[in-house]
């Protein structure tokens, strides 16, 4: 049992997608110990690139494709570079990788160097997750060579990654909830000694880990499945960094991770970087490319359409039109001219003993609420407590009257709930996206106790093409799309029925630039139909671009309650970390 588990976890090569916290020297000490004095010779990259051009392709692109490619030259500042650094760590070339009607990679390309932060970048659906696998051992490539510090390897499981010193930390964390936070970080490699786990050990080097991550408050004896999803973002990279890993991927990391959060991730990796690591970082957050990458390579429907883009001076413009085929901004939908209708929903001293006290506030028709404050203010948990899956004292008032305590009940009563955990909470990952979409509202296609199928599917198909899910095949299993098509197909569930009030809680949680523009038309126009949103993101910015009102929370109470526009991102900051509205 434990063996078939430890082939899930590829801890030697660090895919990062989100952020960490500070580590302590001893942590690196494997790494340093294979670190040479050439290590601080290493210049930096100062990479200088041409615009990718209209028209060229980069090795391995399919014949007559108008893909733009770009490449980036290092340069140092010393009389002569190391070999290390002018020769890539890892080359990937021409990966193809095929699955039943999709061709997944198409000949991708990538080139990683020994301490420097690569991104990659693009839309859901654009191979990434697969072409982390491709390196993680989970899958094998039908074409391509994959080389590792000039030599040829294939991993064939995720052991074999592991042993090549490749660990990874994927967006939908891997993790086992039934074990303790001390099990899941040495799952695999357990202190033991005369075939005796010794647990006593294990707790301790995961105190260790975890204090020097800055989060001594979790608990190595902890259950993992009761930890928040930051917290267990907090778990996984401490698995990741209890190995000695030469290349590390993060896979949106700071997607779960409050600001300060991501702050100390990035601590993390420039020290990692400085040991000569390698780290692939995905994200769709492109301020956090701007902040910690090197170069970037960009993919499009399985295949690079660019590489070696300098993180810090390619124009947005660009990065997105390589990313989405079209040039999207960040576009947040006028406030003006809706109507707001009579209040919808009223909360009254709702109260939550540790969590969240005192709270109340109303939404009325047509109107965004947004909920803004730090991972661990409690804005999660108002929703929960609001849509009935939370115990809570007070009272919740839909159109005036109180509504039935639980999920069935405010179902019933005409509210809908997007969770944070679209996998754990909200997805029935075996059944089709067509499935999922219909399964809040399925007795509305019955009748007489048949389910007409036809219109069932029709209605998934055009939910699908309205919010762009990828692939456009309603009856594909939901567990093969990629995390943020999964989102889509969360949302698409609330859009069928009459909902009076809708709760969303990070609705854009790892969704690609074109497809968050596309999200905030959506949520902007079912609040012009008349529906109540409640809102809540880590994204200030987010919050304020979408949300009439505002709603700022610190330690489980609100702190301040104003209109949007008389607010910015400074000011809210402000307000939550010194405790009072400014």
């Amino acid at each position: 049992m434990l063996a078939s588990l430890v082939n899930f976890f590829n801890p030697e090569v660090i895919v990062i997608g989100g952020a960490l916290s500070r580590v302590h020297e001893h942590l690196l000490a494997g790494i340093r110990r294979r670190s040479t004095a050439a290590l601080s010779r290493w210049p930096r990259t100062t990479c200088r690139s041409r615009p990718a051009v209209r028209g060229s392709t980069p090795p391995h692109s399919a014949p007559g494709s108008s893909r733009s490619s770009t490449t980036c030259h290092r340069t140092t500042s010393t009389a002569s570079s190391t070999p290390e650094r002018d020769h890539p760590m890892l080359v990937m070339k021409g990966i193809v990788k095929q699955f039943p009607g999709v061709r997944a990679l198409d000949g991708v390309d990538l080139d990683v160097r020994a301490g420097e932060v690569h991104c990659l970048l693009g839309q859901n659906g654009a191979g990434k997750s697969t072409l982390i696998k491709v390196l993680a051992g989970v899958h094998q490539p039908d074409e391509g060579t994959i080389s590792f510090n000039g030599t040829e390897v294939r991993p064939g499981s995720p052991i074999d990654a592991i042993k090549l010193g490749f660990a990874t930390i994927y967006q939908e964390l891997d993790l086992v909830d039934g074990l303790s936070v001390a099990e899941n970080i040495f799952l695999g490699h357990e202190h033991a000694r005369l075939g005796f786990v010794n647990r006593a050990a294990g707790r301790r080097a995961a105190r260790e880990v975890l204090e020097r991550l800055g989060h001594p408050e979790i608990r190595p004896a902890a259950e993992v499945g009761r930890l928040s999803p930051a917290a267990k973002q907090v778990v996984s990279m401490a698995r990741a960094l209890s190995h000695e890993a030469r290349l590390i991927i993060m896979d949106e990391p700071s997607a779960a991770l409050a600001h300060d959060e991501v702050a100390n991730l990035f601590r993390i990796i420039r020290e990692l970087t400085a040991q000569g690591v390698a780290v692939v970082y995905i994200s769709h957050r492109l301020e956090e490319i701007r902040e910690i990458g090197d170069r970037v390579t960009v993919l499009k429907d399985g295949r690079t359409v660019a590489v070696g883009l300098p993180a810090r001076d390619t124009p947005t413009t660009q990065i997105v039109s390589l990313m989405t085929g079209r040039n999207v901004e960040y576009v947040f939908p006028p406030r003006g001219g809706r109507k707001l209708g009579e209040e919808v929903l009223r909360v009254e001293g709702l109260s939550s003993p540790g969590v969240f006290k005192d709270v109340s506030f109303a939404v009325r028709a047509g109107e965004i609420v947004g909920l803004a404050g730090l991972v661990g203010s409690g804005r999660s948990e108002i929703l929960e407590a609001v849509y009935g899956a939370r115990p809570a004292t007070g009272r919740v008032l839909l159109d005036g009257r109180p509504v039935r305590r639980g999920v069935v009940g405010t179902v019933r009563s005409g509210m809908g709930l997007a969770p944070e955990e679209r996998k754990a909470q909200a997805l029935l990952l075996d059944q089709s996206v067509t499935a999922n979409i219909t399964l809040g509202t399925l007795p509305g296609f019955a009748r007489f106790g048949w389910i007409d199928r036809k219109r069932e599917r029709s209605e998934a198909k055009r939910l699908s093409e309205l919010l762009s899910i990828r692939p456009p095949d309603p009856e594909r299993p939901i567990r093969t799309l990629s995390g943020g098509n999964q989102q889509k197909a969360v949302l698409a569930r609330w859009l069928l029925g009459g909902r009076k009030l809708l709760l969303l809680d990070e609705p854009t949680r790892g969704v690609d630039v074109g497809a968050r523009a596309e999200l905030y038309a959506v949520i902007h126009d079912l609040a012009e139909q008349g529906i109540g949103v409640l809102l809540v993101s880590s994204e200030v910015p987010e919050v304020l671009g979408l949300a009439d009102r505002v709603l700022v929370l610190r330690e489980g109470s609100v702190i301040h309650e104003g209109e949007a526009e008389e607010l910015d991102e400074h000011r809210v900051l402000d307000m939550i970390m010194n405790g009072r509205a400014a």
